[in-house]
C-alpha cells in the first residue's frame, strides 16, 4: 500500500496541508473558489486557466488567488 505524502503550500499568505501531487484544480474546488472571477499566480506566475488541470502541487508551491470586484 502507498503512504500519502503531505506537504505545505502557502496560499495567499496561509499555509495549507495538501496531499503531494494532488492537482490545482481539485485544491480550488475544496476551496469553492469560482474560477470565472479570480486571477491565480503560481510561484509567482500567471496560471492560464486551461491548464490548471494539469498543474500539480509541490512542497513549499506560493498560491496567490485575487478576486476580482466590480462596481463603479
Amino acid at each position: 500500500m502507498k503512504k500519502i505524502k503531505k506537504i505545505k503550500i502557502k496560499i495567499n499568505g496561509k499555509i495549507k496541508t495538501v496531499i503531494e501531487n494532488s492537482k490545482l484544480s481539485e485544491m480550488l474546488k475544496q476551496l469553492k473558489i469560482p474560477l470565472n472571477k479570480v486571477a491565480i499566480e503560481l510561484n509567482k506566475e500567471i496560471i492560464d486557466k486551461k491548464k490548471i488541470n494539469k498543474l500539480k502541487l509541490r512542497k513549499n508551491d506560493k498560491i496567490e488567488i485575487v478576486h476580482f470586484i466590480g462596481g463603479g
